[in-house]
């Protein structure tokens, strides 16, 4: 949806150069062009993909429409650690600062004609991830969240984490474990985060993410150093509907915070005070 143009929501039509999968969040490099993807599904797991634009290609309002439906390349993650080692799935890594060298491999066919774009391409040419969430620009790179991983997600293969947050530095071609969430306890009880999901840059530094996991909720903070802190509760609660935080994102002067929770539809604006976090 266009919220500034009504007449180009008339006829709405899929962009199908960045493909047909289930969509969760995207990224957009605003100078080059790149847009990232992610995908959050199961059996199997997700993957986080990379869009290149055309030659020529210009990325201003209207250009997305324009997009024939094989224009520029839809590419899928391939990491490896230090030793070249490939990665099969981002839960492996458990240690933050933790750096894999990335490659993008293509999509053959990203309309999905016969088979899902997640099992084009053999296990070993591609790296998984479950529930591959939240998706934001900033820092030069995107930041990127799996919301939680279990070992029964991609059996033989996964790990147990209740939240990671990767940076892609598109210059040097790396994806960097910045904050990991260990396995909560009991989620019914303040203190620990699980289930990160939307993300955005904080311009006090660091993070805001909408927390959606089990039991209590949260917009959380977290800082450059990997300290975590609460900002906002979720003390809403409505078992027919999906009451989680969502789209955290600061205002353009940096002086409100904007979130919402997401049924019944509610939007807040909070005011601070706001400071670096160090």
């Amino acid at each position: 949806m266009d919220p500034f143009d009504r007449e180009a929501n008339k006829n709405p039509q899929p962009i199908k150069a960045l493909g047909r999968f289930e969509h969760e969040a995207v990224a957009v490099d605003p100078h080059r062009g790149h847009i990232y993807l992610t995908e959050d599904a199961s059996t199997p797991t997700g993957l986080l993909y990379r869009w290149e634009p055309p030659k020529g290609y210009r990325g201003r309002k209207g250009a997305l429409r324009r997009l024939g439906p094989t224009d520029g390349v839809l590419a899928a993650l391939k990491a490896s650690d230090r030793a070249g080692k490939h990665v099969a799935d981002l839960s492996l890594v458990t240690v933050p600062g933790t750096v894999l060298k990335v490659e993008w491999k293509a999509i053959p066919d990203r309309d999905a004609r016969t088979t899902p774009t997640r099992k084009q391409l053999p296990d070993t040419e591609i790296t998984r991830s479950k529930k591959l969430e939240g998706a934001w620009w900033g820092d030069g790179g995107a930041y990127i969240v799996s919301s939680f991983s279990r070992e029964t997600d991609n059996p033989g293969v996964s790990k147990v984490h209740d939240g990671q947050i990767w940076f892609y530095d598109p210059k040097r071609s790396t994806i960097t474990l910045k904050l990991l969430f260990g396995k909560n306890p009991d989620p019914a009880v303040d203190g620990a985060f699980d289930g990160p999901d939307n993300v955005s840059v904080s311009p006090y530094g660091g993070v805001i993410l909408a927390e959606d996991g089990e039991g209590i909720q949260h917009l959380v903070g977290a800082t450059d150093s990997g300290r975590t802190l609460p900002v906002a509760r979720n003390d809403f609660s409505d078992a027919t509907k999906n009451v989680e935080f969502t789209g955290p994102v600061y205002s353009l002067d940096g002086k409100i915070l904007f979130a919402n929770i997401q049924e019944p539809g509610y939007m807040f604006a909070i005011t601070g005070p706001w400071r670096r976090q160090e």
